[in-house]
């Protein structure tokens, strides 16, 4: 028997959309020949149609994918990218256009603040409410009820109409009710961005719970990637109603921040400004290769890798410029900073320079990372040239399933910056 729960083929959702001709000013006499002009239009055949024009929008165009029975999947992309319209036709909310979907077990949706719910019943009512949709019997709804509760922390307003609660408490009393009434789907949108950090963690917790100890299918939408990676094993990342990439969220991730502009591990200024800075030297190009020497967005955790930058002195400096590399987690705190110890008291030539850093095995965690890019000048100060803040983006990967790994650099949130010596190499190259 297939452990596949939701299954979608070639799906499609096209839109009409109706474009208004740019209104003008309008004088008496100019309305008057309008009229004059749509009556005359009703005698004749092939008379010149003056109407708004319309145009065909795919907000979903020919999506097909598997999910299976306990994953947890997340779902990104940029707005307008067909995220929601996806969610929306997974809950049987709206009609596809095109393709097929076959859905095995009970969905329960949480795609916008109270949703399912009516405003002039209670928090109480609107429980058994949710719980009847869903296809459960109350005995079944009031063994869960105070549980219920309890997550929304709602008691002392459960007798309120829910039209009276905040945001906050909609999306508490909503969620909890979508979690606990034990759906085989559990879909949630982007709304637990309205709770508080506890309770988005608490959300996260129970997510993770209904899918590893109860056995359901979480899909999940944010655009909070720390969430995304945290919560899910799966990722898909939609765009222009298209998926353009599906793997592990680390790397599904990382060629989201990228752009998928440049090639994997890479970025290049070339034809682009340098960040700002003030241009003693300019950025050209930076990038990431393994093991192998290949430019990869992903690396395994035991192995090491190599950050490169090549930078361009545009006049011979006052003071001796150094690069250095700022490595951020996916919660953008501050891992380490590494820069090439270079003697402060040799000025550089111009010309075009290439800078490199190995970073060895199991130095880094398993995760999302992304390298800022920086050359700075000492003399008479601090003189950054330029800055990149996120130029790269990488995903560290464990190679071994199920087994948690460490590396033995930066585990957390920690006060200072870390700064690790590592092996450098800067020369001139042109």
């Amino acid at each position: 028997m297939s452990d596949t729960v939701i299954r979608v083929e070639n799906l499609g959702k096209k839109y009409i959309i109706g474009h208004q001709r740019r209104e003008r000013y309008t004088t008496l006499r100019d309305m008057m020949a309008e009229k004059a002009r749509s009556f005359g239009q009703m005698f004749r055949r092939n008379g010149k149609e003056d109407y708004p024009t319309h145009e065909e929008f795919w907000a979903l165009k020919d999506v097909s994918f598997e999910i299976k029975q306990g994953d947890r999947v997340g779902i990104i992309g940029r707005n307008g990218a067909g995220k929601s319209t996806l969610l929306k036709i997974l809950s049987r909310i709206t009609e596809p256009t095109e393709g097929r979907i076959s859905i095995k077990g009970r969905v329960a949706s949480l795609l916008e603040v109270g949703t399912g719910f009516h405003p002039e019943l209670t928090g109480r009512e609107n429980i058994y409410l949710n719980g009847a949709i869903l296809g459960m019997g109350k005995a079944e709804i009031k063994k869960k009820f105070d549980e219920i509760v309890a997550f929304a922390e709602v008691e002392k307003f459960l007798d309120t109409p829910v039209k009276r609660y905040s945001s906050g408490m909609y999306v508490r009393l909503a969620f909890a009710v979508a979690a606990h009434l034990e759906p085989e789907i559990l879909i949630v949108d982007e709304v637990l961005a309205v709770g508080d950090a506890q309770f988005q963690k608490r959300c996260l917790g129970k997510m993770e719970d209904v899918a590893e100890k109860e056995g359901r299918t979480v899909i999940f939408v944010s655009h909070a990637m720390p969430m995304i990676a945290s919560l899910c094993n799966s990722c898909f990342l939609l765009k222009h109603g298209e998926v353009i990439k599906e793997g592990s969220p680390g790397s599904v991730i990382a060629y989201y921040q990228s752009d998928g502009q440049h090639s994997p591990g890479s970025v290049d200024y070339t034809s682009s400004p340098s960040p700002p800075g003030d241009h003693l030297a300019v950025l050209r190009r930076g990038w990431i290769e393994n093991e192998k020497g290949e430019q990869s967005l992903d690396v395994r955790i035991d192995e090491p890798l190599t950050v490169y930058m090549e930078y361009e002195v545009q006049q011979k400096t006052p003071g001796t410029p150094y690069p250095n590399f700022h490595f951020y987690d996916d919660k953008n705190n501050c891992a380490f900073v590494t820069a090439a110890m270079v003697d402060i008291n040799s000025p550089l030539e111009e010309g075009v320079y290439r800078a490199l850093c190995h970073i060895p095995a199991n130095f880094l965690n398993d995760g999302v990372y992304s390298v800022g890019l920086a050359v700075t000048f000492m003399h008479s100060g601090v003189h950054v040239s330029f800055y990149d803040q996120s130029a790269l983006v990488f995903n560290v990967t464990d190679p071994i399933e199920g087994v948690i790994t460490r590396g033995m650099g930066y585990v957390g949130p920690i006060p200072g910056v870390l700064r690790p010596v590592l092996d450098w190499n800067v020369e001139k190259i042109a």
